[in-house]
């Protein structure tokens, strides 16, 4: 019966890599967790203890992992959904309450979802401020999109003269969307838009290279990068690269 529902389910974000960029609530959270759920490189950065069980799984079971979390909330347990960076920035709130449509018991439910810090605006930290003015998000992957409505979409941003920064840009099933991507943003931009590659950001493997979007090539991304391309009053000042606030 939905009254007798005990249990709760806190969907959280890891932060970009750095321990020291997980929130004080999402530690609280996982301390109290009796299990932890979520895709297999994230629910390895969490440390065993005996009371909780790790629940690994891979990267494309998301809907399913959602249901598993939930099924134990209804049965009184404290799951813990862990996602990278934000778990509501193209990871698991969104598979959450996709999985609540047409559960009214489940709706009932405690759920949470805590912020985190989102490789996004790591890397703009790490590079200056180069997401000082508008900007959007776009998710290079076509795993739950065709390429097309990327191709779209990357082309009416550039077109808006918005920073971009670019999720999941390029991987070795997929080597050649994100060379499809910089021909649309050469096409629709200067090319001496400047563009960041942020590789491991906040790891010890953190890697910040910033050039022309005329000397960007596909190779310098893989899926530990996160792209950032400047509006058209991005500049560099010094080592650092930042979009002034006052741009039109």
């Amino acid at each position: 019966m939905i009254g007798a529902m005990t249990g709760s389910l806190i969907i959280t974000g890891l932060g970009p890599g750095d321990p020291c960029m997980v929130t004080p609530e999402v530690t609280a959270a996982l301390a109290q967790a009796t299990d932890i759920l979520g895709y297999i490189p994230y629910v390895a950065r969490i440390a065993p203890r005996p009371g909780v069980t790790l629940h690994a799984s891979d990267n494309r079971e998301e809907l399913t992992r959602a249901r598993a979390a939930l099924m134990l909330a209804a049965e009184g347990r404290r799951p813990v959904i862990v996602s990278s960076g934000d778990p509501g920035v193209f990871a698991m709130a969104s598979a959450v309450f996709e999985a609540l449509e047409g559960r009214p018991d489940w709706q009932m439910l405690d759920i949470r979802v805590l912020p985190g810090i989102t490789a996004m605006l790591a890397a703009a930290a790490a590079a200056g401020a180069p997401l000082g003015h508008d900007f959007c998000a776009i998710n290079l992957s076509d795993n739950l999109k065709p390429f097309a409505v990327i191709e779209e979409r990357v082309r009416a941003a550039a077109g808006a003269d918005f920073a971009m920064a670019f999720y999941n840009p390029r991987s070795a099933s997929r080597p050649e969307g994100f060379g499809r991507v910089l021909a649309i943003l050469r096409n629709t931009c200067t090319t001496d838009r400047l563009i960041t590659f942020a590789r491991a950001v906040s790891t010890p493997d953190q890697r910040i290279t910033t050039v022309t979007l005329a000397e960007a090539t596909p190779e310098m991304a893989d899926m530990r990068t996160v792209v950032i391309l400047g509006n058209a009053a991005t500049r560099r000042v010094g080592r650092f690269v930042y979009t002034p606030r006052s741009a039109a």
